[in-house]
């Protein structure tokens, strides 16, 4: 079948995306899976990475990546309704299954220690064809392909750091740093949605303008030097924020809690330019903040959020449509930063 692979390890991680036709065919789905026919794959950041190496996972190449994807259910395996078939749906990569020391543990909790994700322990979407657990799809309708490939893993991850997480309620205020990629949009998206006063952080004007056109109520560039949490005190009336979106890392990090209303929360799915940063204890305490980690979501968060999509009060942003043929300029485009939403591989191309 074709598939999108990564030959082999190394930056710059476009170098060695290679399109091959014969590449194995899909097997036929196990007992609980299904087998999906893909419409359309979206990039992420994890692309990046499973192209760079992952500390902690045994990778070899070559091998596909992709955490998102569109497709129609083509194949279902034992266990599994008939109904499913010919259905367009999108996937949570996030799979795990509660083990027996642990049977508490809810399924596709990532919180499992079993908990792995589709294209990164294991071959991922960026092929004609893959096979799923029926319990983490969930069905999409007559929607877009190219909209519903790039709405799950980002959209998933935004919903479950603000809302589950953060415990975001309507109109509090929202910090979004790094404005532009999949994440920070959505973000963004959902935000608004909740009728939340928005700031987002950007190291480019356009980005800035970008997102105000989208809905956020005010832009603060960053320089890289400026210590932009005072833009935000003046923005809120010394206030600070109730939330903080944060998945650059290092260089935000002390500005983000710098801006956080008493009570605040800093909520991070990432950290795209360094893991080490150092923090203020005194801030935290002194105003009761709660600075939170959060990884992808569970199979409930995956179809509360199809719902929303489905019914049009959530999408995501698009940034560019590429034929599978050409997908190394999808991956130059993401390694070079840009981007605003996400980049998406069109599978009948």
């Amino acid at each position: 079948m074709k598939a999108v692979i990564i030959a082999q390890q190394g930056p710059p991680v476009a170098d060695h995306i290679e399109v091959r036709t014969d590449w194995p065919e899909c097997p036929p789905p196990g007992p609980g899976r299904v087998t999906i026919r893909t419409e359309a794959s979206a990039l992420n950041h994890m692309d990046i990475w499973v192209g760079l190496g992952i500390p902690g996972v045994d990778l070899t190449w070559p091998r596909i990546s992709g955490c998102d994807a569109c497709g129609v259910i083509e194949a279902v395996g034992d266990g599994v309704d008939e109904g499913w078939m010919g259905r367009r749906v999108i996937v949570n990569a996030a799979v795990a299954q509660p083990e027996a020391e642990r049977p508490d543990d809810p399924p596709a909790s990532t919180l499992a220690p079993a908990y792995q994700l589709i294209g990164e322990h294991s071959n991922g979407m960026h092929c004609e064809r893959f096979n799923a657990p029926v319990s983490n799809v969930a069905v999409v309708g007559d929607a877009d392909p190219h909209h519903a490939a790039a709405f799950g893993l980002v959209t998933l991850t935004a919903w479950s750091m603000m809302m589950t997480k953060g415990g975001l309620r309507p109109g509090q205020s929202v910090l979004i740093t790094g404005i532009g990629g999949g994440v920070a949009t959505a973000a963004l998206s959902i935000a608004r949605w909740m009728g939340c006063p928005t700031i987002v952080t950007s190291r480019h004007q356009w980005k800035l303008d970008k997102a105000r056109e989208l809905g956020a109520d005010h832009g603060i560039l960053d320089s890289g030097s400026n210590d932009w949490s005072k833009d935000v005190r003046r923005l809120t009336n010394k206030r600070g924020v109730d939330l903080v979106v944060d998945s650059v890392g290092k260089p935000t990090h002390d500005k983000c809690l710098g801006s956080l209303a008493r009570g605040g929360a800093l909520v991070t799915p990432g950290c795209t330019a360094g893991p080490i940063a150092e923090t203020n204890l005194a801030r935290i305490f002194w105003n009761q903040l709660r600075v939170l980690g959060s990884t992808m979501g569970s199979n409930a968060e995956f179809r509360e959020i199809a719902a929303l999509f489905r019914a049009g009060h959530l999408a995501p942003v698009i940034d560019s449509v590429h034929a599978s043929s050409v997908a190394a300029d999808a991956w130059r485009r993401l390694e070079a930063a840009d981007q605003f939403g996400n980049v998406v591989l069109d599978w009948s191309m």
